[in-house]
C-alpha cells in the first residue's frame, strides 16, 4: 500500500477513536469535575478554563500522555513484561475508587469494541476467548488499550498522544455543558484558549524521563472522593 494512503488510514482510525460515537461509555464520567461543580471550585467559563488548564499541566502530561509513548514503544517491541508493568504503574497512580473504576471500565469496554473488530492480538491455535498474548494483560485499563489500538492502526505516536489529550478535552467540556450554565459557544472559546496547551503537553510528555513521571492533582482527587458520597449527581465519576 502506497505511504500516503498508509497515513490517510492512520488518520482515519485515529478519527474513530477519539471519535466522541465511539460505544465505550466515556460520556457517564466527569473525572471529579462534578464534584468540583458542586462545591464551587469551578461555577463558570473562566474558572472551569483554569481547572482544565491545571489538570493538563499537573495530570496528563505528567501521567497519561507519556504513559502511552512508553506503551506504544512496548507494543513495538512485542515487549509484554514492559507493557503489564506501566499498565500496573497507572492503574496505582488513581486516587479514588472512582478513578480507579472508570479506567477499568472504559478499558473493558474498549477491549469488548476492538475484539468485536478483531483488532486484538491473538495466540495461534489457541480458541478465541482468553487467547491474549501476554502484550495484553488480562484486565488491562483504558490507557494501556487505546495504545495498543493506535499501534494496530499505525497511528504515529504523536498523533496518538494529540488525539488523547483532544478526547479528553472535549469529554471535559460536553461535562460542563451538561452540569453547568455554560454554552457551546464557550466551549469553543475554551478549546481555542487552551489548544496550544495540548500541544504544549504533547512536547512536554515527550520530553519526560522515568522518574519524572507522576501526577499532582490533590483537588482532582479530593473531589473525586466527594463525589463517591455526592447526593445529587449525573456522572459516575
Amino acid at each position: 500500500m502506497p505511504t500516503e494512503q498508509r497515513s490517510d488510514l492512520a488518520l482515519l482510525g485515529l478519527m474513530q477513536l477519539v471519535s466522541p460515537a465511539l460505544p465505550i461509555g466515556a460520556f457517564a464520567f466527569s473525572q471529579g469535575l462534578e464534584s468540583a461543580f458542586e462545591l464551587g471550585w469551578v461555577s463558570d467559563e473562566p474558572s472551569l478554563s483554569q481547572w482544565l488548564s491545571g489538570v493538563l499541566e499537573d495530570g496528563l502530561s505528567r501521567c497519561e500522555l507519556p504513559l502511552i509513548e512508553r506503551l506504544y514503544c512496548a507494543f513495538e517491541q512485542q515487549d509484554g513484561a514492559a507493557v503489564a508493568a506501566w499498565d500496573e504503574w497507572l492503574a496505582a497512580t488513581r486516587e479514588t475508587a472512582e478513578l480507579a473504576a472508570e479506567d477499568s471500565r472504559l478499558g473493558a469496554s474498549l477491549k469488548r469494541l476492538l475484539g468485536s473488530l478483531d483488532l486484538l492480538p491473538k495466540n495461534e491455535g489457541l480458541p478465541s476467548e482468553d487467547s491474549l498474548t501476554p502484550l495484553l494483560p488480562p484486565h488491562a485499563g483504558y490507557v494501556t488499550l487505546f495504545s495498543w489500538a493506535a499501534y494496530q492502526r499505525g497511528i504515529p505516536v504523536r498523533q496518538a498522544l494529540l488525539g488523547f489529550v483532544w478526547a479528553w478535552l472535549e469529554n471535559q467540556l460536553a461535562v460542563a455543558c451538561k452540569a453547568l450554565p455554560l454554552g457551546h459557544t464557550a466551549a469553543q472559546r475554551i478549546i481555542e484558549q487552551r489548544r496550544g496547551e495540548l500541544v504544549s503537553a504533547v512536547d512536554q510528555a515527550l520530553q519526560l524521563d522515568d522518574d519524572e513521571l507522576g501526577p499532582a492533582l490533590p483537588g482532582v482527587a479530593l473531589a473525586s472522593a466527594l463525589h463517591e458520597t455526592q447526593y445529587s449527581r449525573l456522572f459516575r465519576s
